[in-house]
């Protein structure tokens, strides 16, 4: 019985690199798409933090976002509510360590304490709008949106109390002042650009119905 003939090694070999470049015009097509998608995501995320008072630290703290957030506002609302958050919970944490540093005076340390429950309450204004957020649908958007505005404003309102009431008590020392004061200064900026955010997806849910 006769043998098949054999597939010459050449012809094989000829298959394999067409195969092997078009995976390789594939992929690196793939990329360009994706880094295509990932400039126009970040281009957008600038554009709408030109609209806060802070863009310069709106875009910094959501630019690595990008990816989510994908030019949805309300995806970038519920990114810098995400990020206010965070950076109100690091911080008050951070002012919990301060105020039990040896050699803090009695004064000092109360006038802390005042301010760590300032920033307490403002996480929890901040938590209430991001759940609120993740449920923002139908007929009572509106609603919804005015709450969160209400929420954010709020613990914008309690940011600013601990530093009014931290930097008129003249008995703490410029250095604690100092490292407090860029601490709640940049929640307090991500909290005003949070709210601008928020209420252009809620002026633009309004403009929609």
């Amino acid at each position: 019985m006769a043998r098949p003939p054999l597939i010459h090694p050449l012809l094989i070999l000829l298959v394999l690199l067409q195969f092997c470049t078009f995976m390789m015009l594939t992929c690196s097509a793939t990329r360009k798409f994706d880094h295509k998608n990932h400039s126009i995501n970040k281009m957008y995320i600038k554009k709408s933090c030109g609209n806060t008072t802070y863009p310069k630290l709106c875009y910094k703290s959501l630019a690595h976002h990008a990816g989510k957030i994908k030019a949805d506002p309300k995806l970038l609302a519920q990114a810098a509510l995400n990020t206010t958050f965070y950076a109100a919970k690091a911080t008050s944490k951070m002012l919990k360590e301060m105020s039990r540093i040896h050699g803090l005076k009695r004064n000092e340390a109360a006038a802390m304490l005042d301010c760590i429950a300032d920033v307490r309450d403002a996480m929890q204004e901040l938590e209430k709008s991001t759940r609120a957020m993740d449920v923002v649908e139908g007929t009572d958007v509106q609603t919804k949106m005015n709450d969160v505005q209400m929420w954010v404003n709020t613990a914008l309102e309690e940011e600013e109390t601990c530093m009014n009431a931290l930097f008129s008590n003249k008995a703490i020392k410029g250095k604690v002042k100092n490292g407090v004061r860029r601490r709640i200064l940049m929640v307090a900026h991500l909290t005003s650009n949070a709210l601008a955010l928020v209420k252009s997806y809620a002026l633009a849910q309004n403009n929609s119905t």
